[in-house]
């Protein structure tokens, strides 16, 4: 017995992409670009005052680091949360 020719040359069996693959690949692609442009735009120094001293960084990376400051906070307080349950 030997195997279908497609099967040989490694290709696997997959259903076609449905519409929402195709919208959910879409909405990545545009974000992306989107994201990308943001940072492109926001790399002028800015002051950060911190609580014992200052410095310069760039926006983008202010803004970064203080989106992750907040999905951390965010992560322990749902996991805090759910534990009291």
């Amino acid at each position: 017995m030997s195997m279908p020719q497609e099967k040989q040359q490694g290709q696997a069996d997959r259903a076609p992409r449905t519409r929402r693959d195709r919208a959910r690949t879409l909405a990545i692609a545009v974000l992306a670009i989107a994201i990308t442009l943001f940072a492109a735009k926001n790399t002028t120094d800015i002051k950060v005052d911190w609580v014992v001293g200052s410095g310069k960084a760039p926006a983008i990376v202010v803004i970064v680091v203080s989106g992750l400051i907040g999905a951390v906070i965010s992560y322990f307080a749902d996991r805090r949360g759910s534990r009291r349950r």
